[in-house]
């Protein structure tokens, strides 16, 4: 949005005008008989219009610098009291088990039904700062905390399985996560854990991870996501499987109970919804808010252009008299 802060300055536009047209003109200094004219004179003249147009040009540039030109940056809401709230997703090679099945009976893996339900949430978290974690063989953070959730979302979606192992960190997941609080001075600090299996990696247990989060008074909801039934199709014909044998939820609840967090069990993307709906309600977003939109004074242009004038017709002047 682009706008002039001091718009009532344009009435200056006619004093130029003004000043020419009433004022005295200068008297013309007395004239000087030489026998021999100087190198030069009697040449052809630059005409007067141009310096007058360039005058004028020079004018128009000085009052469009005081009316202050600005441009205005899309508004961003933040809140006196902000959360700082880190997700923490599993994207161990499970996460591709394609056990989630939708309302209209479609089975999809469970990365992509943890994508889809995480942005509706992302959306809802107006005015907290959100992060994002993302843990496999090791942990490692994604998205630093942010106010920009259009951000996190983006990044969410653009996680990949594979890219960075197979096994599970939670652990060190949970430790890059508190990690990123340090330098926190949020009154609240939420991480949501999502995982679908039990640690199998990392340098640091989920307990331990879970300790430390604790003594820097870092809340941990843990959310264990994937069916109970799947039918496996084979050689033989059909069976019934769990592919949720892995899943750690004595470990995962204890994580939760340890830091004052709850533990949520998700085995499909209805029930995956409605437990990020319990977890807004626990974590409830702050109604006051701010709003703030970045500015670019942009007077320094035409306060350039009429110097770059200027400076044009006093080299006129000094080579034509």
């Amino acid at each position: 949005m682009f706008e002039f802060v001091w718009l009532w300055a344009w009435a200056l536009l006619p004093l130029a005008w003004l000043v020419y047209r009433f004022s005295k003109p200068v008297a013309q200094p007395a004239a000087i008989h030489l026998p021999q004219l100087p190198q030069g004179v009697g040449q052809k003249q630059p005409s007067s219009i141009i310096r007058k147009v360039l005058m004028s040009l020079v004018w128009v540039s000085l009052v469009c610098a005081i009316a202050r030109p600005v441009w205005y940056g899309d508004p961003i809401e933040i809140k006196p009291e902000h959360r700082d709230m880190l997700l923490a997703v599993d994207l161990s090679g499970s996460m591709a088990i394609p056990d989630m099945v939708t309302k209209d009976g479609q089975s999809i893996d469970r990365l992509t039904a943890v994508k889809h339900v995480l942005a509706d949430f992302i959306a809802k978290r107006k005015g907290d700062r959100l992060g994002l974690v993302v843990f496999a063989d090791h942990g490692y953070l994604q998205t630093p905390l942010t106010f920009d959730r259009k951000t996190v979302e983006q990044q969410l979606n653009r996680t990949v399985l594979g890219l960075i192992g197979q096994s599970t960190a939670i652990g060190e997941g949970l430790g890059v996560a508190t990690k990123t609080f340090i330098d926190s001075k949020a009154p609240q600090r939420v991480i949501i854990l999502l995982s679908d299996g039990g640690n199998t990696s990392g340098v640091i247990g989920p307990i331990e991870a879970a300790k430390l989060a604790k003594e820097s008074h870092v809340k941990i909801y843990t959310v264990g996501i994937g069916a109970d039934k799947m039918i496996q199709k084979g050689f033989f014909g059909d069976r019934v499987v769990n592919p949720s044998s892995d899943l750690d939820e004595k470990t995962l609840s204890k994580i939760a109970a340890m830091t004052g967090g709850e533990y949520f069990r998700a085995r499909n993307p209805q029930q995956l919804a409605k437990i990020y709906d319990v977890i807004n309600k626990l974590q409830p977003v702050n109604n006051a808010q701010q709003t703030w939109r970045p500015r670019d004074e942009l007077f320094r242009y035409p306060l350039t252009l009429a110097l770059l004038l200027s400076v044009i017709i006093a080299f006129m002047r000094k080579r034509h008299g």
